[in-house]
C-alpha cells in the first residue's frame, strides 16, 4: 500500500552493509518517501574480497556490451541497481518508487550540512569476519575512478 508521504530521507551509507541497507531503502521507497543515499563507495560487503570479486567477474561475462544486460561498475550505479532488485520495478508502483531514489558518491555540495540518518541494524561495526567496501570491489571489476 503506497502512502502519499512527500518526505525526503538522506541516508549516509558509510559503514553500512549493502544488502541490509538497500532493503531498508527499498521499503522506504515503496512507502512513498524520496531517498537520497550519499557515500555509496563507502558501503560495506561482508565476506572474503577474493570470492566476491570472482563472483562478480563471472557475472560480468553474461551478455554483450551492445545488447545488454548492462553491468555497472561505478559504486553509485551498483548500489542503485541493488535497490532496483528489491522493488517490483516492472510494475507501476515499483517504477515510481525507483524514480524517487538518488545515489551519490561522496556528499554533494547542496547536501552538505543536512541531517543524515544511518541504519543501526545495518551497521558493519558488529562484523567479526572479513569485509571490504563497495569502492574496493568497483576498482577490482573495472571502475576507473573518474567522475562523470
Amino acid at each position: 500500500m503506497q502512502t502519499t508521504k512527500a518526505s525526503q530521507t538522506l541516508v549516509n551509507a558509510e559503514g553500512l552493509i549493502v544488502g541490509r541497507m538497500c532493503s531498508k531503502v527499498a521499503k522506504r521507497l515503496l512507502n512513498g518517501e524520496e531517498v537520497i543515499v550519499v557515500n555509496a563507495e563507502k558501503a560495506v560487503f561482508s565476506g572474503k574480497k577474493k570470492s566476491k570479486v570472482a563472483e562478480s567477474h563471472l557475472f560480468l561475462e553474461v551478455g554483450a556490451p551492445a545488447r545488454g544486460p548492462f553491468h555497472y561498475r561505478r559504486p553509485d550505479r551498483f548500489l542503485r541497481k541493488t535497490v532496483r532488485g528489491m522493488v517490483p520495478f516492472k510494475q507501476p508502483k515499483g517504477k515510481n518508487a525507483y524514480k524517487r531514489l538518488k545515489v551519490f558518491m561522496g556528499v554533494p555540495v547542496e547536501l552538505k550540512g543536512q541531517q543524515m540518518i544511518t541504519f543501526e541494524d545495518a551497521s558493519s561495526a558488529d562484523l567479526k569476519g572479513p569485509h571490504f567496501t563497495l569502492g574496493e570491489l568497483a576498482k577490482e571489476i573495472g571502475w576507473r575512478n573518474r567522475m562523470e
